[in-house]
């Protein structure tokens, strides 16, 4: 067994206990492997341990990624910070986008989705919420999820899946969970105004106990799986 399908045999197990701690189906968390800055075999030997989805920060890097692992059927998360200049390539290359946090944002990721003809799935995206307020960090304050959900769900080329959210680094268990009930409770209300959200993108290598006791469908784990990063990505 190699380090990396150990560790996710390990990162599994966690998700496992913490789904029966939480009194959860078995089913009701996927794994997101984020690997940013890890080079293509690093996500292969993933691959070859079960792991299909896949979360990439950095665009050029993630192209690359795709067409060494393009004989694999992988499934491409776009995770980081959303600039204009780079909507298209993400709208065309990924499958799933977490971060739409702006209306323009969202309306370029839709065209550009669009412009690949009929037969194309929609682009599946998460909004991401600011939930801890921090100035330096992507995300649309709660109070505000509403009317971005109103627009983005408007749009004819996405699909809106959920909500996601990255709290501020915290010891404190009872500030962190607060946090995750939050998105969880925001994502209960849209749904009462009559949308079907099913995916709650939370929790992290860290944190994924805590987010999952508090509803996440969805858990981005990266050193757990690859280690701590030997690199930064330009």
């Amino acid at each position: 067994m190699t380090k990396i399908s150990a560790n996710l045999e390990a990162v599994r197990a966690r998700i496992a206990e913490a789904l029966r701690r939480a009194d959860r189906a078995p089913e009701a968390v996927s794994l997101l492997a984020v690997s940013k800055t890890w080079a293509a075999d690093a996500l292969r030997e993933a691959a070859a341990s079960g792991q299909q989805d896949f979360g990439e920060n950095y665009v050029q890097e993630a192209l690359a990624k795709q067409e060494a692992l393009s004989d694999l059927d992988l499934v491409w998360h776009f995770i980081g910070p959303l600039q204009s200049n780079k909507c298209r390539p993400i709208a065309q290359h990924f499958l799933w986008v977490h971060g739409i946090d702006r209306q323009k944002i969202a309306e370029r990721l839709s065209v550009a989705r669009g412009e690949m003809g009929a037969g194309v799935p929609p682009l599946q995206v998460c909004l991401q919420v600011n939930v801890s307020g921090e100035e330096s960090k992507s995300g649309v304050a709660p109070e505000a999820v509403f009317d971005l959900a109103r627009a983005v769900a408007r749009l004819p080329h996405l699909r809106l899946r959920g909500l996601m959210a990255i709290p501020e680094p915290t010891p404190n268990t009872d500030l962190l969970r607060s946090r995750f009930a939050l998105v969880r409770r925001l994502r209960e209300q849209l749904n009462a105004e009559g949308y079907s959200l099913d995916t709650l993108s939370m929790g992290m290598s860290a944190d994924l106990e805590v987010a999952i006791q508090e509803g996440a469908t969805l858990v981005r784990v990266g050193s757990a799986i690859f280690g701590n990063r030997v690199r930064s990505a330009a």
